[in-house]
């Protein structure tokens, strides 16, 4: 399982505000094209899908293929409407899912 993955996104945004969402999650994404020393291929293991709510409700998601980097860097942007938590989730193709969560209020 990869470590805490990493998000940046301001505390606070004004009602309306559309702001700048970035993630990185540690995963060695293994596309499943290369073969071990003796010649066996390497099983792919990818982060093959992401997704962003915001109190449930989605805010922004994508498929990711095996040409996608190691450690898979995302970065979007999003209209804050309401304060709450973001949930975001990268699923991987063992079925497992790293899930991450921030807070962001509204300026008063």
């Amino acid at each position: 399982m990869a470590e805490k993955p990493r998000i940046k996104l301001p505390k606070e945004a004004a009602k309306g505000e559309i702001i700048q969402i970035k993630t990185l999650v540690s995963h060695v994404m293994e596309s499943g094209q290369r073969k071990d020393a003796q010649g066996k291929p390497i099983p792919r293991k990818i982060i093959n899908g992401f997704t962003c709510e915001l109190n449930g409700k989605p805010v922004f998601a994508c498929t990711l293929e095996p040409a996608i980097s190691a450690n898979p860097y995302i970065q979007f942007n999003a209209r804050i409407e309401e304060a709450g938590t973001f949930k975001f989730a990268w699923t991987d193709d063992d079925g497992s899912v790293i899930t991450a969560e921030e807070k962001i209020a509204l300026k008063a």
